[in-house]
This record gives structure tokens, C-alpha cells and sequence, in this order.
């Protein structure tokens, strides 16, 4: 306890810091900048000073910030100016857009939370404008259940985004909805439960991030069908099941899906191929069945990273690769895959930093252009059936160095020049090729051609010198 006083305390001395300087700062420019401005409405003054209260009762706000917050406010407190609706008049107003609450850096040393802090949403009320609320590490020992916000909606509020990051001490459900949200992100909470009907009415929200929370069931199959603007789906590390909805073939929008370490099963759905701009996809550790490597990805030219492993997807990989330049990290590891290594992996992927085969039943060869893939940094074939020389080179081995893994396919082999001190790194516990044996008749016919050859020579300028 006494230890996480200490660590507590030295954001909260930083905070403090560079309060006092900000503050001495703004008083310097005080003076001339009140003159021009508007003041904030005292309404909204003093719904931040209970805000900030109640995130964190031991600094003395009211003391430390004693003027307009549009004037001099902690770093997380943002306001902005308004136009007045009243035609007649071109009066400007300000208010609060922004509230953001929990240190992440000095870089941003929002006002630091306490083992304390509490969460009303009735005290945002007074704040009209407010547009965002963002809370970092601020809930994390005390529990509080997932505040409801409907308040806010019913005030004419219009927050676009809400943001909780690392509060685990939050749990219990979502309840309520706010019409305006663009942004939605709570992860490393204990909120739980289906995931919340509402936000399939949200036809503004371009980013839903719930992962690593305590979600579960089925995602309805309406779900996606008014979420046209979403650009970013995260629903990583839940408790999701079930096939996922043909509707999510409507969000045209989208450009990152997280779906991994669920328990979403079936056919990974093909409908996915009109994702034109989808560029990263991460179905990984689910139960997708036994229906191999979708064929569609070959169709998604956008696509920078591709994540299936963990699916038992069975079959062959296929010869997608084409149109897929663009990717810079694949991983298919322990997805079932059986045959060879096609040679066009290596020769489409030519961007490729990331290649993950491992924990599969591929063998053969490993592919020559695998040796000519100039980006990649890590290389994982681990524990297949693969066999022959390995192609790399020494640069190309001593580059990756431990990312190079090739344990576990024991018909693999390196020449005796890999496996110098300075490269042998991840190549260590594969067995040396052997050298052909040359018979030695082969030896003779090796050495008689020469002689042959200048016998012929010397009968055709004997003959020549005949003739002339």
C-alpha cells in the first residue's frame, strides 16, 4: 500500500508542477487577454471544479486554477468559442468541449486520478458543449459500475467521444446511449454483459473499441446495418461467440477489424471481400471451421496485416497473393495448413516484415524467395514438416538473428557455412547437410574432357592447314 502511495504521488508531483508554472504563466498574459474575451458561464465553472473534485480530492483546484477555466485550466480542460444563434447579434460565447482526466506523460499531464475517484454523470450536466470525456488509469481500485450517460443526451449535450482506458475497477453493464457518439473506446474494464443493442443506432460512430473487457454472447445479426461511417471495430479479447453477422458487410468504411481472441465460429463470412478499404484484419484464436484459407483475401488490394491464427482452417495455401503487395505482416500459425510453401508468397509479399507459418503441417522445401525478401525482420516456420537446405544466406540470418525460427522441422538442414559462430543463432538445432558424393569414374570423366577437347582442336587446324 505504502508503495503505490509513492508511485500515486509522483504523477500528482509532476501535475503540480507544472500547474504552478502554467499558472504563472497565464497570469502573465492575463491581463490583456480578459479584456477581449468572454466569460465562461459560472454554471459550467463550477460543474469542472466538482468534476475535478471528484476525480481527485487532494489537489486544492479551486485554489490552484482560482480564474476562468478559458483562461487558465489544468492541461485536460479545453474551451472553446462559440458563435451566438441569435441572428441579430455577433457575440461570441465560450464553453467546455473537453475533459480528460488520468496522467499519461508529461507530454500530457492531464489531471491525475487517486484511489478515490468517483464518477457522476449528473455533475456534467451544466457542460453543453462538452464534446469529450476521456479518463486514463483513473478507476482502478475503488469498483464503480459503468456510469449511465443518458443524462447528457437529455441536457442537449452532444459528447461525440467517450474514452475509458485501463479503469479495471469499472464493471457491471452498459446502459443508456448518447445519439451523437463518434468514438466509443473502453478497454481493460470488468464491464460485461451482451454487447449493447443501442449502439446499432449510433449511425455516426466511426470507432467502437471494446476490447479486453468481460463481453459475451452473440453479436445480433442487425447489428452492423445502420454503422455505415465505422472506421475502426475492435472486439478483441472477449467473450464474443457465434458466427459473425452478414451485415458487417455493409461497413464500407472500415479500415481495422479486431475480432481476436474470441469465440466467434463458422465460416469466416465473404462478404468481408467489399472491405475494399480494410487494412488490417485480426480474426485470430476464435473457432472458424475447417474451411481453409479464405480465397476472397485475394480481393482485398488494401490489406497491410492479416491475422488468422489459431483457427483450425485446414487445407493448402492458396495461390492469392497477387494483388497483395501491400501486406506487411501475415501470421497463419496453428491454423491446420497442410502441402507446400507456395514460392509466390515470397514473390508477391515483397513488403512483408512479419511472416508466421508455424505450428502447422506444411512441408517440402522452404521456398528460394523467402531468401530475397529484403523487409522482413521476423521469420517463424517453427515445428512443420519442412525439409532440404535452407536458402538464406549468411547476411540474411545473421539480420534476423533469434527471429529466425526454424526449430522443429527435423528433415531441415544448413551448410556448414551457416553455422559459424557469428550466424548459427537460431539455426543451432538443425542438423548439417550432408556433401555429395562424387564417384570417382566421375572424377576420370571430369578430367578427360579437357584433353578431349584440344585433341578436336588440333585435328581441325591440321585440316584447315591441308586445305589451304
Amino acid at each position: 500500500m505504502q508503495l503505490s502511495k509513492q508511485f500515486e504521488a509522483v504523477p500528482m508531483a509532476k501535475f503540480m508542477l507544472s500547474s504552478v508554472l502554467f499558472c504563472f504563466l497565464a497570469a502573465c498574459l492575463t491581463t490583456s487577454f480578459v479584456i477581449s474575451q468572454p466569460a465562461l458561464d459560472s454554471a459550467e465553472q463550477e460543474a469542472v471544479y466538482r468534476v475535478l473534485e471528484s476525480i481527485n480530492s487532494d489537489v486544492p483546484w479551486r485554489t490552484l486554477f482560482p480564474d476562468d477555466f478559458c483562461i487558465s485550466a489544468p492541461h485536460g480542460v479545453v474551451c472553446d468559442y462559440f458563435s451566438d444563434t441569435t441572428p441579430s447579434s455577433a457575440a461570441v460565447t465560450p464553453h467546455i468541449t473537453e475533459l480528460s482526466f488520468g496522467y499519461v506523460s508529461d507530454y500530457s499531464p492531464n489531471p491525475p486520478c487517486n484511489s478515490n475517484s468517483t464518477l457522476d454523470p449528473f455533475l456534467f450536466s451544466p457542460l453543453s458543449h462538452l464534446r469529450k470525456l476521456f479518463f486514463y488509469k483513473c478507476f482502478t481500485q475503488m469498483e464503480i459500475p459503468f456510469p449511465d450517460f443518458s443524462p447528457l443526451s437529455s441536457q442537449n449535450s452532444s459528447v461525440e467521444e467517450l474514452i475509458f482506458i485501463e479503469n479495471p475497477a469499472i464493471y457491471g453493464t452498459i446502459s443508456g446511449k448518447l445519439s451523437s457518439l463518434r468514438r466509443f473506446v473502453l478497454t481493460g474494464s470488468n464491464v460485461s454483459g451482451e454487447i449493447p443493442r443501442g449502439f446499432a443506432e449510433l449511425v455516426n460512430l466511426e470507432q467502437l473499441s471494446i476490447s479486453r473487457n468481460k463481453f459475451e454472447g452473440e453479436i445480433p445479426t442487425n447489428f452492423f446495418q445502420k454503422l455505415k461511417k465505422l472506421k475502426i471495430l475492435d472486439l478483441s479479447e472477449n467473450g464474443f461467440r457465434g458466427n459473425i453477422p452478414e451485415s458487417i458487410g455493409n461497413l464500407t468504411a472500415l479500415m481495422k477489424i479486431d475480432m481476436s481472441f474470441n469465440g466467434f465460429s463458422g465460416e469466416i463470412p465473404e462478404n468481408f471481400k467489399g472491405l475494399k478499404g480494410l487494412e488490417f484484419l485480426d480474426l485470430s484464436y476464435n473457432h472458424f471451421g475447417n474451411f481453409g484459407v479464405p480465397l476472397f483475401l485475394g480481393e482485398m488490394k488494401s490489406l497491410k496485416e492479416v491475422y488468422l491464427s489459431g483457427n483450425f482452417l485446414g487445407g493448402q495455401i492458396p495461390e492469392i497473393w497477387e494483388n497483395l503487395g501491400g501486406i506487411l505482416r501475415i501470421g497463419l500459425s496453428g491454423t491446420g495448413l497442410v502441402g507446400n510453401i507456395p514460392a509466390s508468397l515470397g514473390t508477391y509479399l515483397r513488403n512483408v516484415c512479419y511472416l508466421g507459418l508455424d505450428n502447422n503441417k506444411l512441408e517440402g522445401p522452404v521456398p528460394n524467395e523467402f531468401a530475397t525478401l529484403e523487409f522482413v525482420s521476423e521469420m517463424n516456420l517453427e515445428n512443420n514438416k519442412l525439409g532440404g537446405r535452407v536458402p538464406f544466406s549468411a547476411g540474411f540470418v545473421s539480420k534476423l538473428g533469434k527471429k529466425l525460427k526454424l526449430k522443429g522441422n527435423s528433415d531441415l538442414c544448413v551448410d556448414d557455412g551457416l553455422m559459424s559462430s557469428k550466424v548459427s543463432g537460431s539455426l543451432g538445432q538443425l542438423k548439417l547437410c550432408s556433401k555429395p558424393d562424387i564417384p570417382k569414374t566421375d572424377l576420370f570423366k571430369v578430367s578427360s574432357y579437357p584433353r578431349l577437347h584440344v585433341s578436336y582442336v588440333l585435328m581441325l587446324i591440321g585440316f584447315l592447314f591441308f586445305l589451304s
